[in-house]
């Protein structure tokens, strides 16, 4: 099996799309740190992190079928780019939300950075399969996962100590800044041939005019494969409780163990811990699983997830707390890395882009829900309750994906992930 250093030293174009992957990420967390700590240093409301929470997830889903049928029509490469150079030019504006006391601005300006990103985080994930060798594509994969969770790891700890002391300019100007970078190497990348357009028939007028069309084109080929509308119905399944964790985070950081932006950097961070603990054990046991204990690990992933989430949620000790919110983060991370190796590998390129977003939108449509109950809930209810709930939810995802494998309704699909006419990795760079 490929190592990651191997991967990073040989495929160039992944090694671009890595670099740029690690600054843009460790800038998101640090604005996410800075508006959520920002906003409850105003209001003390879990109601208003409610608030900016679903002002992010509102735009997402209502991006998802816009992102994934341009992904599948233009070149992927140029999508991401854009999304990039948008994204810049909005966290920038976050400035102007510093010295308000209201927060209409910071629902605004959350709404439309949430709105640019499922044409970047989509993308990434559909040019994967193209720019890695069927080899390197489970080490791509894992590598992928581990740094967006040490990226949270690391851009928490530093967003929460940066905000103490430096204020939160300094947050948004290095979010905005780290957008530039990526577009920068993102625009590095070079593929033979095709490039990063997806292999499609020519369009009609009808269908330019009427894109709706090829995005339930997308939808009936995703029901068609009961691996791949599985995998989609468990990202659902943990939003119905992961949505809710989104706030109680802050809440718990700020509120229930005041110790302020450090203390939601805090638990953000050990989160992330958890995740890289995860990420690395997935990717070592996913390419040693077979496809029947790949399924079996799903289940045992969701009811250690949902049940340390709730031992975590009735933590009065900070740092006990802080054990169990990093091993209920380590089960999705082994989760996580597991399931998208099984969909690169057998989602077809044709349908990628409109796969992942429609996955993204899914899970962002759950999680809104899940956000606004659990910041209704907590103008009413004890934080350690909500938190137990959610917890409780998320576990139900192990009922059902349990049910499926049972009674033989997760059958292994052909691998289409994987075309070798389109590996050719060391090409010459174009812009």
């Amino acid at each position: 099996m490929i190592s990651f250093t191997t991967l990073l030293r040989q495929n160039r174009n992944y090694r671009y799309t890595w670099i740029g992957q690690v600054v843009s990420e460790i800038g998101d967390h640090f604005n996410n740190i800075a508006v959520f700590s920002l906003a409850l240093a105003n209001t003390r409301s879990g109601l208003v992190v409610s608030g900016v929470m679903l002002s992010r997830a509102i735009p997402a889903v209502l991006a998802g079928p816009v992102a994934g049928v341009l992904l599948d029509r233009l070149n992927r490469k140029h999508v991401m780019i854009a999304s990039d150079l948008i994204r810049a030019a909005v966290a920038l504006c976050f400035i102007f939300t510093i010295k308000r006391t209201d927060t209409w601005l910071l629902y605004v300006l959350s709404g439309l950075l949430m709105f640019a990103s499922p044409f970047f985080t989509s993308g990434r994930s559909a040019i994967l399969p193209t720019i890695a060798t069927k080899e390197e594509l489970h080490t791509a994969n894992s590598l992928t996962q581990t740094t967006q969770w040490m990226t949270l790891t690391i851009g928490t700890f530093l967003a929460g100590a940066s905000v103490m002391q430096f204020g939160y300019m300094w947050a948004f100007c290095g979010n905005a800044f780290s957008f530039l970078i990526s577009a920068l190497c993102i625009s590095r990348l070079f593929q033979a041939g095709a490039g990063f357009h997806a292999p499609r028939r020519a369009l009609t007028e009808a269908e330019v005019v009427r894109p709706w069309h090829e995005y339930t084109e997308g939808l009936r080929y995703m029901r068609s494969n009961p691996l791949i509308f599985g995998i989609a119905l468990i990202g659902v399944g943990w939003a119905t409780g992961g949505g809710a964790a989104q706030i109680l985070f802050s809440i718990f950081g700020e509120i229930v163990f005041n110790r302020g932006p450090a203390g939601i950097g805090i638990i953000w961070g050990c989160a992330g811990i958890g995740l890289l603990i995860g990420g690395g054990f997935g990717y070592w046991w996913g390419a040693r699983a077979g496809f029947g204990q790949y399924k079996r690990t799903i289940v045992v992933c969701y009811i250690l997830h949902g049940s340390t989430y709730i031992v975590f949620s009735q933590m009065r000790n900070f740092y006990w707390a802080l054990v169990f919110i990093g091993a209920s983060r380590a089960a999705v991370a082994v989760s996580s890395v597991l399931n998208y190796s099984q969909l690169l590998r057998h989602v077809s390129n044709e349908f990628r882009g409109r796969v992942f977003a429609t996955m993204e939108s899914m899970t962002w449509s759950t999680m809104m829900i899940s956000m606004m109950l659990a910041g209704i809930a907590s103008q009413y209810w004890n934080p350690r309750t909500i938190a137990a709930i959610a917890g409780a939810l998320s576990s139900t995802t192990a009922i059902f994906w349990g049910w499926a494998n049972a009674t033989g309704r997760l059958p292994e699909p052909a691998r289409e992930g994987i075309e070798p006419r389109e590996i050719e990795v060391h090409g010459e760079p174009t812009v």
